[in-house]
């Protein structure tokens, strides 16, 4: 008998960290990354050249972050809904005192694989500084103009590619269409 509450102890204990551990996980799963301030003209030092007939889009990606393989998978499904009518680059943070091939990660070749998709190394983020990028994922969407008509995530939450308001967004505002304003959250590692 006496064994019947130290059984109900330990229950009790164990649904408490579950439901803890969850909460944790969830909270981590849908934390956004720092808020950027990114300029609302392209970035006159940037060693990256915008489109002069359609927009531009700049993802900034850690190469070893988990969360950049959905940013990747989604930025895929959203270039074929905007049918050719963006210049899209992909860079990847490359500390300057690592192997040169440290970002030459597999979602470097994932990323490379998307049609119409360059992927370059930036070097100690210095481009990420010049656009005011934050996590990896972070994501900026210039006009043939050079103003920045988007900028943020283009994922729901941490590491889980579908439907989103970023790129949405952007599919809306590349084929002409009106989109919700705003920043949308991005996650991952910093992409500097």
């Amino acid at each position: 008998m006496k064994s019947a509450p130290v059984t109900l102890a330990i229950c009790g204990l164990w649904l408490t960290a579950a439901a803890a551990g969850g909460w944790w996980l969830h909270k981590y799963e849908i934390a956004q990354g720092a808020v950027a301030v990114t300029p609302e003209q392209w970035p006159a030092m940037s060693r990256l050249k915008p489109a002069q007939d359609c927009h531009t889009l700049v993802m900034f990606a850690h190469p070893r972050c988990p969360c950049t393989r959905a940013s990747i998978e989604e930025l895929n499904r959203m270039l074929v809904k905007c049918e050719g009518k963006l210049d899209a680059t992909v860079l990847f943070s490359q500390p300057s005192n690592y192997p040169p091939d440290w970002s030459r990660s597999p979602f470097w070749n994932s990323a490379a694989a998307i049609p119409g998709v360059v992927a370059q190394i930036d070097v100690d983020g210095l481009e990420a500084k010049r656009f005011g990028a934050g996590p990896s994922g972070f994501v900026v969407l210039y006009d043939a103009t050079g103003r920045l008509v988007f900028s943020g995530g283009i994922t729901a939450s941490r590491g889980h590619a579908g439907e989103n308001a970023g790129a949405d967004a952007i599919v809306s505002l590349v084929n002409g269409e009106v989109a919700s304003s705003g920043p949308t959250p991005s996650f991952g590692q910093l992409a500097r």
